[in-house]
């Protein structure tokens, strides 16, 4: 009866969650012993993009003067990205919201005192090194609401590449290293296939408002951002 070893290797720490990459998958009878390995392979870049939600929240009497008010503040806002230089495809529309404002009294039903309206947007950045600054005119200018920053690779492809690479050698090595221990070769690469990949990492936590205009310049370092690829091998010994 032909041995069965199923052995799994992991390099570093759990793979970020992300869709399954691209698969390949062979099926073929094994002659020999069958190994399992589970590899990967990962490399660490600097992000280049700086995603955050910039946007204002405001309050009215009315439904129409509080979107009105946000609307207005809002040309602002994005008349000073523009002229940061915050290119048309690196703002777009996230969210825009009305929410009555209620006064609760103990058995009456509960009475709108007003309303609150939210206009946001997505924004880019380019040039991490300028974005606090750029942050801290939108403050100036009327934003009272800012989350993020998310830090991102703008192009992770050759940084991937060079992860499967990596995630290539861990898993031959080791199945090289398992088949000599038990006076065996490693007769061929039966299936490979890659889970993982690339997800940015969550947002920061943070939030900015309208009274830290006075407070000292933001500054946003872009820090590394690891990048994994993981495989599933599977080869032949004899």
């Amino acid at each position: 009866m032909k041995r069965i070893l199923i052995a799994a290797l992991m390099f570093g720490t759990a793979a970020l969650p992300a869709p399954a990459g691209a698969q390949s998958t062979i099926n073929q009878t094994i002659a020999g012993t069958r190994l399992d390995i589970s590899a990967t392979g990962e490399v660490m870049r600097v992000p280049d993009v700086a995603i955050i939600s910039a946007g204002v929240v405001t309050k009215s009497a009315t439904a129409g003067a509080a979107m009105q008010e946000a609307a207005s503040r809002m040309q602002r806002v994005r008349a000073a990205l523009k002229a940061a230089g915050v290119a048309d495809r690196d703002i777009q529309t996230s969210n825009i919201s009305l929410n009555p404002d209620y006064r609760y009294v103990n058995n009456e039903p509960p009475v709108i005192t007003g309303y609150q309206a939210s206009n946001q947007v997505s924004v880019r950045f380019r040039e991490i090194a300028k974005a606090g600054r750029i942050l801290d005119a939108l403050v100036k200018e009327g934003a009272n609401q800012i989350n993020g920053p998310t830090l991102v690779v703008d192009k992770p492809e050759s940084a991937l590449d060079e992860a499967r690479g990596k995630a290539v050698a861990a898993g031959r090595a080791r199945a090289e290293l398992y088949a000599r221990s038990m006076g065996l070769r490693v007769v061929r690469v039966v299936s490979v296939s890659e889970s993982g990949g690339y997800a940015p990492p969550p947002p920061m936590p943070m939030v900015m408002r309208a009274q830290m205009a006075e407070a000292a310049d933001t500054k946003i370092d872009a820090g590394e951002q690891k990048l994994q690829v993981n495989l599933s091998m599977t080869f032949e010994l004899q």
